[in-house]
């Protein structure tokens, strides 16, 4: 496909980049990184060859991670049944641990991994170094969850740190007690990732998804709905049009935009290159909240 590209439309696909090049260089971004393009190895190249080529051209980058499957898949290796109340993980002191391990001990670094293979320079962190990530117990409706936790603060420091060096931050969101709290506490990813663009004051975030972004039919590709102002959001979910799983990614973006981001965006991770498709053209990819 590519030897198909003749130099004319070569050159407009870079004449079309450069203003955002220049609108981005010296910027933050935050990506949140989750879903499909996890679990299939040519779209986690894919990702990781974005994430070093902004990281390259100068655009300040922090990639922010789950891994719900991975999770499930090691506790069940383990014997322990994976447990959920209303859509939430119960996270007693056994899961606590194997998601510790799997998060900042398996999937961090294979990720840290990939981006230096692709090229870049990676380190990776978890929510307990420096304090990135504080957090308390989750108390929802006299329900126990376990070690599940609210991010109530984030210390970016250190992020900023890696930053300056020109290193891309890798980031899994176990979260450190509030002082005095010794625990560790399983957190919300994309909830972790939007406050911490918030706390950098980023340029954007970026949720990488399995969907291709809000659709007015759920069953329509096609009716993909690119732009939604943040005053929308009520009336579409009142309406249904945002529903199910798209509502926490929502409230995340508006998590996002409450705390200064300008433009947040839920874009389709199972597309290669999604994120230099909406970053870098006019054509864009998946949906953007202002």
């Amino acid at each position: 496909m590519i030897d198909k590209i003749d130099n004319e439309d070569w050159a407009n696909i870079l004449v079309q980049a450069l203003p955002y090049f220049k609108q981005f260089v010296g910027k933050t971004i935050v990506v949140k990184y989750g879903g499909n393009a996890m679990l299939n190895e040519e779209l986690k190249a894919a990702v990781m060859q974005d994430i070093v080529l902004l990281n390259t051209i100068g655009v300040n980058t922090v990639l922010v991670h789950g891994g719900g499957p991975e999770i499930n898949s090691m506790l069940s290796r383990v014997g322990i049944e994976p447990k959920f109340i209303n859509g939430l993980r119960y996270t007693d002191a056994d899961t606590m641990e194997i998601v510790q391990m799997v998060l900042t001990g398996k999937l961090n670094k294979d990720i840290v991994g990939l981006i230096l293979q692709a090229g870049g320079k990676a380190i990776g962190v978890s929510g307990v170094d420096s304090g990135l990530l504080r957090a308390r117990k989750i108390d929802k409706d006299g329900v126990d969850l376990g070690l599940v936790g609210d991010v109530t603060e984030v210390n970016p420091g250190i992020l900023e740190s890696l930053l300056s060096q020109g290193y891309i931050p890798v980031v899994s969101t176990v979260a450190v007690g509030e002082q005095g709290d010794m625990n560790r506490y399983n957190v919300n990813a994309d909830t972790a990732a939007a406050l911490i663009a918030v706390a950098l004051k980023a340029e954007k975030f970026v949720q990488l998804t399995n969907v291709p972004g809000v659709l007015r039919d759920v069953n329509d590709p096609s009716s993909l709905i690119k732009r939604i102002d943040h005053v929308a959001i009520p009336s579409m979910i009142a309406t249904g049009v945002i529903s199910s799983g798209m509502i926490p990614k929502i409230e995340c973006c508006l998590e996002a935009l409450k705390g200064g981001v300008p433009r947040t965006h839920i874009i389709d991770g199972r597309v290669p290159h999604a994120l230099l498709i909406e970053m870098f053209s006019d054509r864009g990819v998946g949906t953007m909240l202002t």
